[in-house]
């Protein structure tokens, strides 16, 4: 018996509409970052991005568990010497809540090309809206497995 590999134009990507709301952060990123890296499909490949498109709205209302709302910080440097910044999550949830759901999903990604293409199917939005409506995205509860 043979090994089936799948092949670039056997996959086929559906749409995933995901609300934050009142959604514990890394619970649902490791949900999104498996959607997206295809796990939860019978022909995924690790070295095959087989995954789907994901939409999350409502961004802004996303929670933490315990401290960590005022004790989590994220790290940026500029690339010179001094030039490192440390943001609180309160104030980057105020300014840029899209981002926390990104930089979440992203270290639960593999860090090379195909984790960056996996990273570009994910789209986030603060409010309840998204332009994504002609794809016509399905629930998040309805994911096989």
């Amino acid at each position: 018996m043979k090994t089936y590999a799948v092949k670039a134009s056997e996959i086929e990507r559906d749409w995933f509409v995901v609300d934050a709301a009142d959604q514990v952060l890394g619970r649902l990123a490791t949900n999104i970052a498996r959607i997206l890296r295809g796990k939860h499909k019978p022909i995924y490949s690790t070295h095959v991005d087989t995954g789907d498109h994901v939409v999350v709205v409502n961004a802004e209302q996303v929670r933490l568990t315990g401290k960590k709302a005022e004790q989590k910080e994220y790290f940026r440097h500029s690339g010179y010497m001094g030039g490192d910044r440390l943001i609180p999550f309160r104030r980057m949830q105020e300014k840029h809540p899209e981002r926390v759901i990104e930089l979440a999903v992203k270290g639960m990604l593999p860090k090379n090309k195909l984790g960056r293409q996996m990273l570009m199917k994910l789209k986030v939005y603060a409010g309840p809206d998204h332009p994504h409506v002609s794809q016509r995205p399905q629930p998040f509860d309805s994911v096989p497995g």
